[in-house]
């Protein structure tokens, strides 16, 4: 909504030194969105003035039409002298008053004005359009031909009001009446502590027998409607310049003296209008449902096939408007042209003023896409008490600019129906605000909306027409909340009672994010939606439980219409996406809920909203949720360690995704095996499979690895690409976070090393886990410092794991003879297991 701040001064008394910039600023305080302040004029400078055309001489043998004018300016030029200028312009004649800006002015845009040689004439000036003014559109594309009346040599920038202040207004769905210059001066009002000029107090006519004929046979579409007739209007009368020029401001076309009173009544008070052509009404007009198939052309000239569901005006015809949408093109206000022969002006008009339902117009505009100022207006509630101030007020704009008559017929169909009225604790806003505002602080903010208000610790509160969205009593508190200002709320921050900090899976998650952080890796959070035919890509197996989705009803997009049953479909997207962009050394990590269909689906119950749910209701909620465990992935691609003087770098393998499980598993105080495994994306010769012991059996929590040279070619990733994903959930179950001094023995450490040969396919690990076990409870650590494959040394097919061992005891120095005991004894164990021999 466009306010100009002119308009608004008509109906509050503000102080002169009042700038749009404070007006803004009281506004946005109250609650209304002032989205800029457009200073109109701000960089034109005159000379402007009126000025009337003597004599216009046509110049030839240009490749447009040129005309060289004398126009009387009066004394603004200084001489009295006429005023000789080029204009390429051809809507105006000898004799025609226009608008003449004079050198040394500047025109909207930092043009400036001066005399020069144009066409083989000296042109002093230039006769002005309505563009070239900043006016906006005018509808004549061309040169403005003010009215014959105007003062030759009067400053044109006070006729036109070119100076100005607008003020533009992001006005929400639930302020209808702030779609009026009457609310926001009401709201203005109030802001400045003002007294109120209300445009709609008006002195209007009751009801009479001699109205035009209505009838309105659906009540509940429309609940008010109000007819006036208007006779003799003049064919030849136009809009003033300055009711044109208000109608500009706010956005509005003028087009006609009948169509810009009744847009410009609208604007005002926020009651949309509508004027037929009285000679072209046939009979009652009706307020009805559309029959299903009936048609109308509307007045931007489209045919229109209409819904049962339509409410329209109607004549005995049928349809001669979509009701509170747009009139019809049968009973179009018909403007004079001259240049027309036998086309007659419209002199008589009756005047609609209604009120319709919400509803039912916001339903007709978009169901035949036909949103207008009207329909806008409606949609967010219109006073329905301003109807017949609305007619009278547009009757008593034609009848003084147009010569016309006001039949004394005064129509008015009325539903019936009763204020709305609200009780409200008196202190009910104190404690919605948690401050202490007072019974009487209360009452009169609720007045300043136009409340009538009466009770003492309980108020009965009668609601204004004008404010059809205070419902209940939180909406009188949040009136009195934004009056007295948000910015005088104090800011408190909530008291948590004691013990109710983060959960242990929220502190888990925290810290698994921090250590891979630590570790190199980038966070990268992804859309949680996939495609099914993703498992394809993948390479996962028919049967695979992983390919079991949840299917949205409503996807955010038809190709992922499924809930993610892993991260690396996300994780792996983000890696292609940027090694496409030119960053190759990557290293993402992601924690995150994945999604697990139930065994037997479930229908939620709709939760209780008079209280706060049971927690039974909040378990039967939960049943019904699909599982959602929490996961933690990583993909790694390019150069681990980057090369530089310190040396070669290295790329990623493998063994770094397997080193981000044992951070993750660190993080968790669980205790993660690691053995050799095949699943899905991974390569079957580079994945390992990953496991944690729960409740006595071994379960495999993830896996990570290399991935498969097919699944890389598939999805288009960087060759040699590496991947993790661990069950974050089932890690904490398993895991001790209570945190373990380390034992320090102040003995010394003995060292043996040995060296096995083993078959190639023997897991590393399986050797290192017979070897600590058999060594016993004096082994510290294990190390594998070295893999050897020589099949001329060793034989084919044969491998040599050279393991450091490190003994230690609690209480004594270990003696050489029980070091070399506890080393024979996981040699043998291995040996035994693994069928390990000792090499050399």
């Amino acid at each position: 909504m466009r306010v100009p701040l002119s308009w608004l001064r008509e109906y509050v008394d503000l102080p002169a030194t009042e700038t749009g910039r404070d007006v803004q600023a009281k506004l946005i305080s109250a609650g209304l969105e002032v989205e800029t302040v457009e200073h109109l004029g701000a960089d034109l400078k005159g000379p402007l003035v009126v000025g009337q055309v003597l004599t216009i001489e046509e110049l030839e043998g240009f490749k447009k039409p040129i005309r060289f004018c004398t126009v009387d300016v009066g004394q603004a030029n200084g001489t009295g002298e006429p005023q000789e200028i080029v204009c390429g312009a051809r809507n105006f004649s000898v004799g025609d008053k226009v608008v003449v800006v004079l050198p040394g002015a500047t025109l909207p845009g930092g043009f400036s004005i001066s005399a020069r040689k144009t066409y083989g004439k000296v042109s002093h000036g230039m006769i002005c359009s309505s563009d070239e003014l900043g006016m906006g559109d005018d509808g004549t594309h061309g040169i403005i031909v003010l009215p014959p009346e105007t003062e030759v040599g009067k400053d044109a920038v006070e006729l036109l009001e070119l100076v100005d202040e607008v003020l533009d207004i992001a006005v929400t769905a639930n302020r209808g009446d702030c779609l009026s210059i009457r609310g926001v001066a009401r709201e203005t009002a109030i802001a400045y502590g003002l007294p109120l000029r209300d445009p709609a107090l008006l002195d209007v006519p009751g009801p009479n027998a001699f109205g035009y004929p209505v009838k309105v046979s659906d009540p509940a579409g429309c609940d008010r409607f109000t007819a006036r007739t208007v006779t003799g209007l003049s064919p030849e009368a136009r809009s003033p310049i300055w009711l044109q020029r208000r109608l500009q401001k706010v956005g509005m076309r003028p087009i006609s003296l009948a169509v810009d009173v009744t847009n410009y009544v609208m604007m005002e008070l926020g009651q949309p209008l509508h004027a037929y052509d009285r000679h072209q009404v046939q009979g009652t007009i009706g307020v009805r449902r559309a029959q299903e198939g009936e048609k109308i052309v509307t007045l931007d000239g489209v045919e229109r096939k209409l819904h049962a569901e339509d409410l329209v005006i109607t004549d005995d015809r049928g349809p001669i408007g979509l009701a509170g949408v747009m009139g019809g093109a049968h009973t179009e206000i018909a403007d004079h042209d001259p240049a027309e022969e036998g086309a007659a002006a419209t002199t008589d008009v009756i005047i609609e003023a209604a009120h319709f339902d919400q509803v039912s117009v916001a339903r007709t505009a978009r169901r035949h896409k036909l949103s207008s100022e009207a329909s806008r207006r409606f949609e967010r509630g219109v006073d329905p008490q301003a109807a017949s101030a609305a007619a009278q007020r547009t009757v008593d704009l034609l009848v003084l600019l147009a010569g016309g008559t006001a039949e004394a017929g005064v129509t008015e169909v009325i539903a019936p129906s009763a204020p709305h009225t609200i009780t409200l604790a008196a202190d009910h806003p104190d404690k919605v605000a948690g401050v202490t505002y007072g019974r009487e602080t209360v009452v009169r903010r609720l007045q300043e909306v136009g409340c009538d208000v009466y009770g003492q610790d309980e108020l009965i509160v009668t609601v204004p027409s004008w404010r059809p969205d205070l419902t209940d009593p939180n909406d009188l508190a949040e009136e009195v909340i934004r009056l007295e200002g948000y910015e005088n709320l104090p800011s408190t921050l909530p008291r948590p009672p004691a013990g109710r900090g983060l959960t242990g899976r929220q502190r888990l998650h925290r810290r698994v994010g921090r250590a891979l952080a630590g570790a190199g890796y980038v966070e990268a959070l992804n859309y949680p939606f996939v495609s099914e035919q993703v498992f394809d890509q993948l390479g996962l197996e028919a049967d695979d439980p992983a390919r079991r989705v949840v299917k949205l009803v409503n996807p955010l997009s038809d190709e992922e219409p499924a809930l993610r049953t892993s991260l690396l479909p996300g994780l792996l997207a983000a890696l292609r996406r940027n090694d496409g962009r030119g960053s190759h050394d990557l290293a993402l990590f992601e924690t995150g809920l994945v999604f697990q269909p139930r065994d037997a689906a479930r229908v939620a119950a709709n939760l209780p909203v008079d209280r706060r749910p049971s927690p039974d209701d909040i378990a039967a909620l939960n049943a019904a949720l699909p599982d959602q465990p929490r996961h933690v992935a990583v993909v790694l691609a390019g150069a681990r360690e980057q090369a530089g003087w310190w040396g070669k770098g290295r790329p990623a393998d493998w063994a770094d995704a397997v080193e981000a499980a044992r951070t993750v598993a660190r993080e968790a105080g669980a205790e993660l095996g690691i053995r050799k495994g095949q699943y899905g994306p991974w390569h079957p010769g580079r994945c390992a499979e990953l496991t944690v012991t729960v409740d006595g059996a071994e379960r495999v929590v993830g896996h990570a690895g290399e991935l498969h040279p097919r699944v890389l070619k598939t999805l288009g990733l960087p060759a040699r690409a590496c991947a993790m994903e661990l069950d974050l959930d089932v890690l904490e179950r398993v895991g001790d976070t209570v945190p373990q001094a380390p034992s320090i023995s102040t003995f010394p450490v003995a060292t043996q090393d040995v060296a096995l040969v083993v078959d190639a396919y023997v897991p590393a690990s399986d050797v290192e886990e017979a070897l600590r076990e058999g060594a016993g409870e004096l082994l510290e650590s294990i190390r594998l410092f070295d893999v050897y494959e020589n099949a001329e040394q060793l034989g084919e097919g044969r491998k040599s794991l050279a393991y450091a061992l490190r003994f230690r005891a609690d209480d004594r120095t270990l003696t050489v003879d029980e070091a070399s005991a506890a080393r024979e004894a996981a040699v043998a164990l291995a040996t035994d297991r693994t069928g390990a021999v000792l090499r050399g």
